[in-house]
């Protein structure tokens, strides 16, 4: 899929799914912010022109999935928030860049690449995406420890030796689906494309 019909696809699931107040204002953000155009990381998964938009819509489509495979009963409002909205803290965080590789002749040339420019140092990464999206809508609490809790043993806080994610994970079964969805659309349907973006 493209960016263009990924945006599209973005905006009316949103408009679908989403009633709560505050949407149109965020959808509007979004829209002046680079959301549609970023990656989703640097150098690994969705690493790509609109990785960020994609990789959100893959993470919704995996917890649609998972949610129905272990019929956990959760409002499509709240499975749309949490999956396209849980990286938002990666917005206008990005910007492409240049250096010069050695080709495959071993000739020097200027190669593009992504590299990270923090314009909104706000939180760690699953706080500041809560952060951003509160300031247009209210979460619920068991959205606030889906997103919280969606990098799992990523997580900074795990790292530093907290129990917060197994907790969290304990009390909210929408948690721990969101990062088993990240998870399968950053390591099984986003891989190969990272692949063909840095060789």
């Amino acid at each position: 899929m493209n960016s263009d019909s990924n945006k599209e696809n973005f905006i009316s699931i949103c408009r679908e799914k989403i009633r709560r107040t505050g949407r149109e204002e965020l959808l509007e953000w979004l829209e002046l912010s680079d959301f549609f155009s970023a990656p989703a990381s640097t150098k690994y998964h969705g690493c790509c022109e609109g990785g960020l938009c994609e990789h959100s819509l893959n993470v919704y489509d995996q917890l649609l999935l998972l949610l129905r495979t272990y019929n956990l009963t959760t409002s499509e409002e709240a499975a749309a928030i949490v999956a396209l909205f849980h990286d938002l803290c990666k917005v206008n965080f990005y910007k492409k860049s240049t250096r010069n590789v050695k080709d495959e002749n071993g000739k020097w040339v200027e190669k593009e690449f992504w590299t990270i420019e923090e314009q909104s140092p706000l939180g760690d990464h699953a706080d500041k995406s809560i952060i951003i999206i509160q300031q247009f809508m209210k979460l619920t609490e068991q959205e606030i420890y889906a997103i919280r809790a969606h990098m799992g043993g990523f997580d900074t806080s795990v790292k530093g030796g907290s129990y917060l994610i197994g907790k969290i994970f304990e009390k909210s079964g929408l948690a721990l689906l969101l990062h088993c969805a990240d998870l399968t659309a950053t390591y099984l349907l986003e891989s190969r494309s990272k692949e063909s973006v840095t060789n």
